[in-house]
């Protein structure tokens, strides 16, 4: 894929941001700071990016352009540090009713940033086990202003408590292929039956967040299950990247490796990690299994493109089906989409894209019926 000069900027600044390292914008001439505001909020990067100017060498960013930037940063730091103190207080409630859980993703990635506050807050990931989840349930759903209809499949429940999303997960099971539930499973049990597990001092509460050895394997299919599915965005990649390089002398590589291998990801593994590399200035010693061979950086290109175009959780997508005037045709103009998308999808991954998109089908169908 090649870039334009709003794009090469706004990567440019996203690796500066990342790794705090200082970035030249001359080289690519005139740049449309409020369009790579754009690409940053739609990859929900703009706390990275933000950080990225403070690196920036012989460029004077217009001060109106930066103001959008740092206004938008600040907001962000209040609704992190409003966000952490909901969880102290989420998780205090729920030890206090012998409810006891994991907080996955989200502010326990946001701790391997070097601006933790900047990165964008989500919703509020809660992984317990089976026994917990039901009891989670019976605690948080008198205090939810609404609640969602519960996957149990799955075993997902969604509600929003004052105004926090907060989701009650007793398994991270993924559509796409059992070979990665099954993996994940195993991380189930390494998780809550050994207690492979890490902390965060927040607001003086104890939080337990999954060790480094999980942690990676449950942020990796997390964001391959929304790549195959509505699409991924930058944020998600860069916390992969960020775990990655936080835990860079911890991760059990030989262990990862043969996960990778058990679930069928070790292609897509490697074709993310060029894409990191090339794209994000990740630093090789970090990156396990990275390969500068042409056949990975293709593939990296072309996730760039999708990545690009998509937007974070397929905000794109969604967008142009919503567009909709019916339920049918939503349904129909979403199946459609992610057709082209799996289609598409299949020049990077041409064994596991037509497979994964039977495997999604069916369980829409499933859910929809």
């Amino acid at each position: 894929m090649i870039l334009g000069n709003n794009q090469e900027a706004f990567f440019a600044l996203l690796r500066a941001g990342l790794w705090e390292t200082d970035v030249q914008l001359l080289p690519y001439g005139d740049v449309d700071y409020m369009e790579v505001y754009r690409i940053s909020e739609e990859q929900e990067v703009e706390g990275l990016v933000t950080a990225g100017m403070e690196y920036v060498k012989n460029v004077i960013i217009p001060q109106q352009d930066l103001l959008t930037f740092i206004g938008n940063s600040l907001q962000l730091e209040q609704r992190n540090k409003a966000m952490n103190e909901f969880v102290a207080r989420l998780i205090d409630k729920l030890r206090k009713n012998d409810v006891y859980c994991l907080l996955v993703k989200g502010q326990g990635v946001a701790q391997c940033y070097e601006k933790p506050m900047w990165r964008a807050a989500g919703d509020i990931d809660l992984y317990l086990s089976s026994s917990n989840y039901e009891k989670a349930k019976s605690v948080l759903f008198p205090i939810a202003e609404s609640v969602e209809h519960e996957d149990k499949k799955r075993l997902h429940q969604g509600m929003e408590i004052g105004s926090w999303v907060v989701e009650l997960h007793g398994s991270l099971h993924t559509g796409i292929s059992r070979k990665i539930n099954a993996v994940l499973d195993e991380v189930h049990h390494d998780l809550f039956y050994n207690g492979s597990v890490r902390s965060w001092n927040n607001n003086r509460v104890q939080i337990f967040l999954p060790d480094a050895d999980n942690d990676v394997i449950i942020i990796f299919s997390h964001f391959i299950n929304h790549f195959y599915g509505e699409g991924v965005g930058l944020r998600q990649i860069c916390d992969w990247c960020r775990l990655l390089w936080s835990y860079r002398e911890k991760i059990n590589k030989k262990k990862l490796e043969l996960r990778l291998k058990k679930m069928g990801l070790m292609t897509e593994w490697r074709a993310f990690a060029a894409f990191a590399v090339e794209y994000l200035g990740m630093p090789v010693t970090a990156m396990p299994f990275y390969s500068d061979s042409s056949s990975f950086s293709r593939k990296a290109r072309r996730i760039c493109k999708v990545v690009l175009e998509t937007g974070s959780f397929g905000v794109n997508n969604e967008v142009y089906c919503r567009n909709s005037s019916s339920k049918m045709k939503y349904y129909i103009l979403t199946f459609w989409t992610r057709l082209k998308g799996f289609s598409r999808l299949s020049t990077i991954f041409p064994v596991n894209a037509p497979r994964f998109f039977v495997t999604y089908t069916i369980g829409r169908i499933t859910a929809i019926l």
